[in-house]
């Protein structure tokens, strides 16, 4: 019995498609080392490293030139400080601890009331996890925090790192003034509220 031969249904090329669309190209090998320039670049950076003098500043026998801003230590001006709680419940770091009374205040003038007003009994910031973010310094409505560029004060005990407000006030004279506003900026509402003239006295109500 003679065998029928066997009929393949598919194209004899495997790359020719049965629809009639040819076949997508093949995308073509990359000539060369692609990553050559970059390699180049490198070895031609760690070159000029390797013949150029290092200048080492050997501290604590050379001071360090910082910046004047630089975030060494924050500051306290105690006196500005209204216990209003914006820096403690704004720190990441919950590193900043307050404590207040409330204090009773005579009236200023005959017939007024009495006014109440917090005083600060503590005010502590542990510099051991403080991150130096700034934040409390941005958020303080009354500018009783500042930063100083100071930063020798590191302590052999870790319970030395938190600074009372003693410790901060006395930060207050390495503070350095701010800098100079752009020539023909405004002037702060301060000052354009101090040099504003005063109301005109009201008249007296008729008898």
């Amino acid at each position: 019995m003679d065998e029928s031969p066997v009929s393949h249904t598919g194209p004899a090329n495997p790359d020719q498609r049965t629809d009639g669309a040819r076949p997508a190209p093949t995308s073509a090998r990359p000539s060369g080392l692609p990553g050559l320039p970059g390699l180049l670049k490198g070895l031609a950076v760690t070159a000029r490293t390797m013949v150029s003098h290092s200048h080492t500043a050997e501290y604590p026998d050379v001071e360090p030139h910082l910046p004047p801003r630089s975030r060494g230590v924050i500051a306290l001006l105690e006196e500005n400080c209204t216990v209003c709680m914006l820096c403690a419940r704004e720190c990441p770091d919950w590193c900043i601890y307050i404590d207040s009374h409330k204090e009773t205040l005579p009236a200023a003038t005959e017939g007024g009331r009495e006014r109440q007003r917090n005083v600060l009994d503590r005010f502590d910031i542990d510099f051991s996890l403080c991150m130096y973010c700034g934040i409390c310094v941005e958020v303080c409505p009354f500018d009783a925090l500042h930063w100083s560029p100071e930063f020798e004060y590191a302590e052999l005990d870790i319970r030395d790192m938190t600074h009372d407000k003693t410790r901060l006030g006395q930060w207050m004279p390495t503070v350095p003034p701010p800098a100079a506003f752009d020539a023909g900026a405004p002037d702060p509402k301060e000052v354009a509220a101090s040099v504003k003239p005063a109301r005109p006295p009201r008249p007296d109500p008729p008898a």
